[in-house]
């Protein structure tokens, strides 16, 4: 394993390339462009959350994604491309207003670029939000539910490839408490209701057939969409405690009566984004 957060200091590594290296090098630029040496938290904001970003409080910096080193333009209508610094209860805190994703044509090294960097610039905390299709005909849009676990249907990872340099550690990292349950725990002292379930990632960017939600449902999914589990991979690989929280903003193909469509995600996100993003901070602050 990587040695403690608390005790990594960020270096100005430059890199030709280098996924770790230039991580460093992004986290090494956030400190010095935010004046705040180390952030402890990160908050990924998914489709249909950016509503939320207000809730967490005033940014004391905030910047676009192409001024950092290593960082992929978002394309998608809802990911704005920006990194925010904040502070929640006392913790300095980053938001990542959007996400890139591998149907956008980006490798899984891009995908999970601004989740390492926030982790290497000492956030030991990883929150990572998502829109997601419920697969129980009981869910309803703007319902939050807790991630317990995921399947990753992609067939990528981030740890594929070249073996992480040192001090990294192996890229077989245990996966068996990849979602906190005590981060859990603290979400429904906040908000007792709430639901948990296994997240289904595919990699999109078609909504997935029928078949296919009754594939990901037979094998134990809860709820499908096309982000975050690459993400959590590379926060536990790095040592970092993850609690993933999805929006359900539509019933899955073959469970909705109605036809998908990505404006009815962002608009079932923008109504209730904010009262959960309320849940986050609180769950920040306490941790």
């Amino acid at each position: 394993m990587p040695p403690p957060l608390a005790s990594r200091s960020v270096t100005t590594t430059t890199t030709s390339g280098e996924p770790f290296a230039l991580a460093e090098q992004a986290a090494a630029e956030i400190a010095r462009k935010s004046g705040i040496e180390r952030h402890e938290a990160v908050i990924v904001l998914g489709s249909g959350w950016l509503e939320a970003a207000e809730v967490f409080g005033p940014a004391v910096f905030e910047c676009r994604t192409s001024e950092l080193a290593g960082f992929a333009p978002p394309t998608v209508a809802g990911h704005e491309g920006r990194v925010r610094s904040v502070v929640i209860g006392d913790r300095p805190t980053l938001v990542l207003l959007g996400r890139v994703h591998l149907y956008e044509g980006h490798e899984p090294t891009a995908v999970v670029h601004p989740v390492r960097t926030a982790v290497l610039g000492g956030a030991g905390l990883v929150v990572l939000t998502n829109a997601a299709g419920g697969l129980d005909a009981k869910m309803r849009p703007g319902q939050p539910v807790l991630i317990r676990d995921h399947l990753n249907l992609t067939g990528r990872s981030p740890l594929a490839g070249v073996a992480p340099p040192a001090p990294y550690g192996s890229r077989f990292v245990d996966l068996t408490a990849c979602y906190s349950t005590r981060l859990r725990g603290l979400a429904r002292a906040v908000m007792p209701e709430l639901a948990e379930g296994v997240y289904g990632g595919f990699i999109g960017p078609q909504y997935e057939t029928p078949a296919e939600v009754e594939m990901a449902r037979r094998l134990g999914a809860d709820l499908v969409g096309m982000s975050t589990v690459l993400e959590a991979i590379a926060a536990r690989h790095l040592g970092a405690e993850v609690l993933g929280c999805s929006l359900v903003t539509n019933l899955a193909a073959g469970v909705s009566p109605h036809p998908l469509n990505h404006a009815d995600v962002l608009a079932a996100g923008a109504a209730a984004a904010p009262r959960l993003a309320r849940l986050i901070a609180d769950v920040v602050a306490r941790a």
